[in-house]
């Protein structure tokens, strides 16, 4: 039976089942997409990454000699509407089936849907073969429970896999270093330097821009660094559990502006494009741990193995679990717009600068700066969830809509009211002072809360709590926080709250 089988651009999985035969009756298909540059404003290293990825995954599947229709975005006779290629595409080819796995977001898998009910040729969607866990199986966890409480579903996930236990017992008594994984970076070890590939991605660059594809952020054409195949994907697990892992746990919360990465793995975008699986590094991290247990703590490897088999996998349920009303919650009926330095990084608060900064030159940022700098401020801010959202989903190398948007919307800005989050993680200037270097040279004081120099995070944190504290009222992880903006005194608030105030109407000079 002639079958077409569509790969999307983030199922790149050299290893899956679809791949063990050459068949020639099997027309893979493979696509560049205006839909899919479009439907947000890509980081231009983003865009890049995934298109070259494609090519060299699309390549390596002909080497092994599967057929493969593959679509450059420079193709003059491609339709750029995922339907009309497909149905185009079964009429020529004279196809009898239609196959595809299953789209990690929402609205390809909708889409697919309705592909599939418009053709008049038997269809069959299959599982990608990437996760541990399957998409319901989250749900089906927390049935009839009220709190979808993160540690839980990653002890299950730990004993159901064997990962770090014995038996039905974690490896040396816990299940948790988190304790142990909130250093702040002194400069007290060095960092090595980051893998780089130094490719030379000039010409991708340019059919890009002559389809006027908008983008954004900045490229590096003659050496950009990102992994796009499974060979390079590799090479960076090795390099991480060989030169990161001894120190990623004790400083995985931590902020520091002499450096990028710190110690931290970069291999989201190589896992969430499907090069490399979960299990792959999950698997090479113990294994290396095994192996140098004398130099390298459990604390190191559990903080980096709950990332992703916990966290990971517990975001992608909720995705799941919730969608599709969870890309509209606003439960905190946030509407602020995002202000203009999130697109150009121009601002006075030196978190920030060096966050956004970051995060335009190098289409990444790791999960504190995201969190409680870019995401904190964010919230503080009171900007509208969607416009956060389609920032970070755009911005980030590694940001496909399952992971994006419970991290931003859930995790980050609460919008979903605490289905993800049992709190709002905002703070004032304090903590990014604790965990980070970025507050000694600001035009800001982080220890002001009033005044010219006054640091912006304090006023609006406490004009935050202000504002929502009808919303939180019963919520006991805020009791305290509560408590204590309870008794300021009457006119101490009153100050902070028209300072904050002040901020937010001139939030484009700050």
């Amino acid at each position: 039976m002639k079958t077409l089988r569509l790969l999307l651009g983030d199922q790149l999985n050299l290893q899956h089942s679809w791949f063990d035969e050459v068949n020639p009756n099997m027309i893979y298909l493979m696509a560049e997409m205006r839909q899919e540059t479009d439907y947000v404003k890509h980081h231009v290293q983003k865009v890049v990454a995934f298109f070259l990825a494609m090519r060299t995954f699309s390549d390596e599947l002909m080497e092994k000699g599967h057929q493969v229709n593959y679509y450059k975005i420079s193709d003059s006779n491609t339709p750029q509407d995922l339907e009309k290629l497909i149905l185009e595409i079964v009429a020529k080819e004279n196809i009898e089936c239609f196959e595809y796995q299953f789209p990690d977001e929402y609205r390809l898998d909708e889409q697919l849907k309705a592909i599939c009910e418009k053709l008049s040729i038997p269809t069959k969607a299959i599982d990608s073969e990437h996760f541990y866990a399957s998409r319901n199986e989250l749900a089906d966890f927390f049935k009839g429970k009220k709190q979808l409480l993160m540690e839980s579903f990653y002890r299950m996930m730990r004993k159901k896999h064997h990962v770090l236990v014995i038996g039905d017992q974690p490896l040396d008594g816990k299940w948790n270093f988190d304790h142990n994984n909130r250093n702040k970076y002194k400069n007290e070890v060095p960092i090595p330097f980051p893998l780089d590939f130094h490719k030379n991605v000039s010409e991708i660059i340019a059919e890009i821009e002559a389809q006027n594809i908008t983008t954004f952020g900045s490229i590096d054409a003659e050496n950009f660094n990102w992994p796009t195949s499974r060979t390079e994907s590799l090479q960076l697990i090795d390099y991480f559990c060989a030169n990161l892992l001894v120190h990623f746990g004790t400083y995985q919360d931590a902020l520091f502006s002499g450096h990028k990465f710190l110690f931290h793995s970069r291999l989201s975008f190589a896992m969430n494009s499907k090069m490399i699986s979960p299990k792959e590094v999950v698997d090479a991290v113990i294994s290396y741990y095994y192996q140098h247990q004398e130099t390298i703590e459990l604390a190191q490897v559990e903080g980096f193995v709950r990332q992703i088999i916990g966290w990971r996998e517990y975001i992608r349920g909720i995705y799941w679990k919730e969608m599709p009303n969870y890309g509209k919650m606003n439960a905190l009926e946030n509407y602020n717009k995002l202000p203009e330095f999130f697109w150009t990084g121009k601002t006075k608060m030196k978190c920030l600068q060096h966050s956004i900064t970051q995060s335009l030159s190098e289409a990444y940022a790791h999960h504190i700066q995201r969190l409680m700098v870019i995401g904190n401020f964010s919230l503080l801010a009171q900007l509208h969830p969607n416009e956060v959202d389609a920032w970070y989903l755009g911005v980030y190398i590694d940001a496909i809509e399952w992971v994006e948007m419970p991290n931003t919307r859930g995790m980050s800005q609460y919008a979903d009211g605490g289905i993800v989050a049992t709190k709002p993680y905002v703070s004032s200037g304090s903590y990014i002072n604790k965990m980070s270097n970025y507050c000694g040279n600001c035009h800001y004081n982080v220890k002001e809360k009033l005044g010219e120099k006054a640091c912006p995070f304090n006023s609006l944190y406490w004009h935050f709590l202000d504002e929502k504290k009808h919303i939180f009222a019963n919520n006991q992880r805020m009791s305290m926080m509560l408590a204590l903006l309870k008794k300021m005194k009457p006119e101490e608030l009153a100050a902070t709250k028209e300072k904050a105030i002040s901020i937010l109407e001139k939030i484009e000079t700050l």
